[in-house]
């Protein structure tokens, strides 16, 4: 009886006097506190175009402690990023980055692309249904209307009732119309000196825009292209004078610096500018501008800027990406972004606002160059192969007409002739297939039917199922060797489903974002819903991405 009276004494006293946590029955306080969401003022998305992830390590003694240093190491550093599909280009890169899926499901298949219905080639930001807002010009005739799902600059606008703004901004249109969304306040680009619009978004430049492109502050960069330091530190890369870099029109050889003034007529003028780190320069004086004018992060509500740096890519394709010029222009890029973290600082505050940066795709080294040092690597020709293919086609189906077109190393069939002919759909496929996996260069090819049959999980199949859409895609893959494009044998390239143009930087910062780093793969489907569980809103609505749970707070 004693010792009954005694347990129901320690019973009792138990739950009277000791923390209700012994028993697991509620949560800690920390997890009580723990935030629902992170409201910051502003969401700053910046997409480097072109940027391979080794430019953080490769550079990085270069680089200032207000760039890419800052978001590194008070940031969180995803090491392997990757796209998981393909083609690797600047269309598909952007929207997937925004929608948080691939063009599997949100339809940007390509830059442009053979559009089956129509049967006509098309552009991912194309739209004849607007005018030009800014220039005279069609560059101006623009909307995502390709793209088939929300984006989480949408998102966002719809969870603040349309309260929230998002600005985008790019030299390139499809850079600043996919990350905008369908429901961006505005989206800019530059074209023939003036930073222009799409009726889509307005039917006048606002009164900030004309002033801004009146003033053409961008004037300043009419300069010779000379490197931030002695050129002779930047042993991260090659010998300037090489074979294996273009030439600007006017020019002799590929060697900084760069004459710009006297180049300028025969190069395009303002159109020149993109393929400098002056280009990066004129989008970050936009981008302040807008940050401005807009009162962008100014109030509760929280706010979209994306961002675009293009001429990383122009100057990637025209130099590769082991010249001087790239080099150099990473080192100027990250003296913009501290110049834009800077006034983030400064107008919306340290600690308010969060930035993710990423790229549309990576790029390979020149082949050329990559030959010479042993490595295998190599060039192919489509038109080259296009006599015995056609041979092939004749041979065998009495026509050429059977192949109606040839995109983003896509065939596409028609189905009518295949019918009148009495074949299967299936084995003409196959039939292709197995005839271009003989050529020199190709290293395997696929069927659109085994696109639709099989569920890859991994590897180079998965790759190119991400990127296969039913509606938009062809009837046969090629995948060229590894090492292999059809390109110029001068500059860098990209698009394959090949690691070394699929692994670029993720870095998140700021308001809700750990500090650290990860080795663990990541996709590039994953950012948008990241910053969609940051914020507590919806994840875009095609959303095949999971969050990276240990980027938040």
């Amino acid at each position: 009886m004693y010792k009954n009276f005694f347990i129901l004494f320690f019973t009792i006293f138990s739950i009277a006097f000791l923390p209700s946590n012994s028993y697991g029955q509620r949560k800690t306080k920390e997890q009580n506190e723990a935030p629902l969401k992170t409201e910051p003022k502003l969401v700053v998305g910046i997409i480097v175009d072109q940027m391979r992830y080794d430019y953080i390590t490769r550079f990085w003694n270069h680089y200032g402690d207000g760039g890419f240093k800052r978001l590194v190491s008070e940031g969180f550093n995803c090491k392997n990023n990757h796209y998981n599909y393909a083609p690797t280009s600047t269309g598909p890169g952007h929207a997937s980055v925004y929608t948080g899926t691939t063009p599997a499901v949100h339809g940007i298949i390509g830059n442009n692309w053979y559009d089956k219905i129509a049967e006509e080639d098309v552009y991912c930001a194309g739209d004849s249904k607007y005018n030009s807002v800014g220039t005279t010009s069609e560059a101006g005739q623009m909307s995502p209307h390709r793209m088939t799902v929300t984006t989480i600059t949408d998102e966002l606008r719809l969870h603040t009732q349309m309260r929230g703004k998002t600005i985008a901004v790019a030299l390139k249109d499809r850079g600043a119309v996919l990350p905008g969304g369908h429901t961006a306040n505005a989206a800019y680009w530059f074209s023939h000196g003036a930073w222009v619009t799409s009726s889509f978004y307005m039917d006048k430049l606002p009164s900030w825009v004309e002033k801004f492109n009146s003033d053409k502050s961008f004037d300043t960069y009419k300069r010779p292209w000379k490197t931030l330091k002695n050129s002779n530190d930047y042993v991260e890369s090659g010998l300037d004078y090489n074979t294996y870099e273009g030439l600007f029109k006017g020019e002799k050889s590929p060697v900084l610096p760069h004459d710009l003034p006297k180049l300028w007529d025969e190069n395009g003028k303002y159109e020149m500018l993109k393929a400098t780190p002056f280009g990066n320069s004129m989008t970050a004086d936009f981008a302040i501008a807008a940050l401005e004018a807009e009162q962008l992060g100014a109030d509760a509500i929280t706010d979209f800027l994306a961002v675009s740096f293009s001429s990383t890519d122009y100057v990637g394709h025209k130099f590769g990406v082991n010249s001087k010029e790239v080099q150099d222009t990473y080192l100027r890029l990250d003296v913009d972004l501290e110049r834009l973290f800077k006034e983030l600082d400064r107008k919306v505050g340290k600690g308010e606002y969060t930035v993710f940066l990423t790229a549309d795709h990576a790029a390979i080294d020149v082949p050329a160059y990559l030959k010479d040092q042993r490595i295998p690597a190599d060039y192919v020709a489509w038109d080259a192969m296009k006599a015995d293919f056609s041979q092939f086609l004749e041979f065998n189906y009495g026509t050429t007409d059977i192949v109606k077109d040839f995109s983003n190393d896509q065939y596409f069939l028609d189905y009518k002739i295949i019918k009148n002919l009495d074949l299967s759909v299936q084995e003409v496929q196959e039939a292709i297939a197995k005839e271009v996996l003989t050529y020199k260069g190709i290293d395997r090819t696929y069927t659109a039917y085994q696109m639709w049959q099989n569920d890859y999980t991994h590897g180079i199949p998965y790759i190119l199922q991400n990127g296969y859409n039913q509606k938009r895609s062809g009837d046969v893959l090629v995948v060229l060797s590894p090492g292999t494009i059809s390109y110029p044998k001068t500059g860098s390239t990209h698009g394959s489903p090949q690691i070394y143009d699929t692994h670029v930087p993720l870095l998140f910062y700021g308001a809700g974002i750990k500090q650290g780093s990860t080795v663990e793969r990541t996709e590039i489907d994953d950012i948008a819903p990241t910053i969609a569980s940051l914020l507590g809103i919806a994840f875009p609505s095609g959303t095949t991405g999971s969050p990276i749970a240990e980027v938040l707070e």
